[in-house]
This record gives structure tokens, C-alpha cells and sequence, in this order.
């Protein structure tokens, strides 16, 4: 092999997480504006019964796009992802662009074009570089929410969960390499697409899962991969009492950060072997233990319950 093609090889590697570190970064600029704009989605921030209702709406959302999927209701499928994302779009640049402008009509005017143009444009013209840029929108929003609105215990609460419940529907009983399939056909835009090459085409091309990683023209991740990490990673800036060392950042979220990056680097490790993998066991646990670890260099355990 020589040095080039080498180097090559990394490529996708870097790009992913290249895209995981701007939803992180992304997210982390516009919570002070979600905050304010009161966009948190539960209620009671601290409630452990948050992370079960999660897991039982994702299980119903699922059971119907896999429903939706074997009775070939694609056009169905593209509505409910569609609507889902344009949500996403309309929480993140009200956020903004009020804030900028204020509650005024000019504020609600550049919102309504900034969500008609971002969807127009993911429907009308889904190259992978435009399903990237979108992509990182939608995660760092999705995930700011939801770190707004859950403390850091239900968070690695909700994370662990969701680990167990990945690696069950990908190894068991392998109905989320269904919905990825079904999902994927639909061209509907819930992943991100990091291209061997710059030549590839996501639009022309597609990417088939089944087929083996040398003939596959790029690598995805879903938004799932992008945005449950970082949900703990805005919860710890969010509700953490710990003195900030870089920019706004204390150690445990700085750990969460790297902890993240570390799973996401085992991660595509073994996803170059070939096989579909379930990510967030990986990228659940990475930044779980960065996020600890930065809680022992702190000194920081009044997050947990009781303490």
C-alpha cells in the first residue's frame, strides 16, 4: 500500500469526526439561545421517568417506520422525516434569528425562508455534502433540546438504554438494519455521508449496506450517532456547576467531548472491517466515561442524585 492510499484511508475517519465535533461545538453555541427561547421538552428537567417515556416513543416511531417500510409506503415515510426535520429547523433558527432580530416580523421572516430554503434545498438537490451541512444543523438542534431538558442523570440514564437497545435491534434481532435499509432507499435525509472520494455521488450513487466496505462509495452514520453523545455533552454545560477551563467548557463536558471522539474512533475501526455496526455502544460509553473521568479530575459529583 503505498503512503497516499494509506493516508486515504483515514479520510473517512476524519471526516466523521470532523462532523461529530460541529454538531458538538454547534450545539453547544446555540443552547444559551434554546434556553432562553424556553425550548426545553419536558417539563421536569430531573424526572428518571423521562428516559423510559423516550425509549417507548422511539420504540412506537420505529414500529411504524417498519411497518410503513414492508407495506412500501415510501412517499408515507418521506412525509413523517420530512415534517420531523422541518420541526428541527423551525426550533433551531427561531432560536437565532429572534435572538438577533428580536420578536419582530423581519425575525420571523428570515426564519420561515432560512426553513423553506434548508428543506427545499435537502429535497431538491440531497448531495451528500448538502445532507452534511443539514445534517449538523438538525443533530446540534435535535440534541440541544434534548440536553436542555434532561439533567445529566436521566441523560446517562437515557444513554445507556439507548446503547442496549441499538445493540439489541442490530445483533438480535437486526430490525434496525431494516429500518437503515428502508430509510436509506427513501433518500430521505437522516445521516450524514462521508464519500471515498470526491468524485462520489449520493444523489446518483446511493449507499447499499449490504455490500462489502471496498465496493460501498462512501460510509454513513446516522443522526442517532450524532446527536445521543452529545445530548450528555449540552447537559453538562447546561446544569453542571463546575468552573469553565476552555471557552465555555468545564473538564467533565471538555471529557464528555473526548470521550465521544474516542468511541467514535474504536468505533470506525471496526465499522473498515466491513460489517454494519451499532454505534451507540460505543459512542454512549465513550463519552459517558470521558464525561466521569472529567468529574474525578474535577471533583465533581453533585449531579447524582442524593449528593
Amino acid at each position: 500500500m503505498s503512503e497516499k492510499s494509506g493516508l486515504r484511508s483515514y479520510a473517512p475517519l476524519a471526516g466523521m469526526l470532523l462532523l461529530l465535533l460541529l454538531v458538538q461545538i454547534f450545539a453547544l453555541a446555540v443552547t444559551p439561545l434554546m434556553i432562553g427561547a424556553g425550548y426545553e421538552a419536558f417539563e421536569d428537567p430531573e424526572s428518571a421517568a423521562n428516559p423510559i417515556f423516550f425509549i417507548l416513543m422511539l420504540l412506537v416511531f420505529t414500529a411504524v417506520l417498519l411497518w410503513l417500510i414492508r407495506k412500501g409506503k415510501k412517499t408515507v415515510i418521506q412525509a413523517i422525516i420530512g415534517f420531523s426535520i422541518v420541526f428541527i429547523f423551525a426550533y433551531i433558527y427561531s432560536a437565532v434569528f429572534l435572538f438577533l432580530f428580536g420578536n419582530t416580523i423581519l425575525g420571523w421572516l428570515i426564519t420561515g425562508t432560512a426553513i423553506i430554503l434548508s428543506t427545499a434545498l435537502l429535497y431538491l438537490y440531497p448531495e451528500w455534502y448538502v445532507i452534511d451541512v443539514m445534517g449538523v444543523i438538525v443533530s446540534a438542534g435535535a440534541a440541544s433540546i434534548f440536553g436542555i431538558s434532561l439533567t445529566i442523570f436521566p441523560v446517562i440514564l437515557l444513554l445507556v438504554l439507548l446503547a442496549v437497545y441499538d445493540a439489541i435491534s442490530v445483533y438480535r434481532t437486526k430490525h434496525m438494519l431494516d429500518l437503515a435499509e428502508g430509510v436509506i432507499e427513501t433518500k430521505s435525509p437522516i445521516l450524514v455521508v462521508v464519500p471515498k472520494s470526491v468524485r462520489y455521488s449520493y444523489r446518483k450513487e446511493g449507499v447499499d449496506i449490504q455490500k462489502d466496505k471496498s465496493e460501498r462509495g462512501a460510509f454513513i452514520m446516522g443522526m442517532g450517532d450524532l446527536i445521543m453523545p452529545t445530548i450528555l455533552v449540552v447537559s453538562s454545560y447546561a446544569f453542571l456547576e463546575a468552573p469553565a477551563v476552555v471557552w465555555m467548557l468545564s473538564i467533565p463536558t471538555l471529557g464528555a467531548m473526548l470521550g465521544s471522539i474516542a468511541g467514535l474512533i474504536i468505533l470506525m475501526h471496526f465499522v473498515n472491517k466491513g460489517n454494519p455496526q451499532a454505534g451507540l455502544p460505543l459512542l454512549n460509553g465513550g463519552v459517558i466515561t470521558g464525561f466521569l473521568l472529567g468529574c474525578i479530575l474535577a471533583g465533581t459529583w453533585g449531579w447524582l442524585p442524593y449528593i
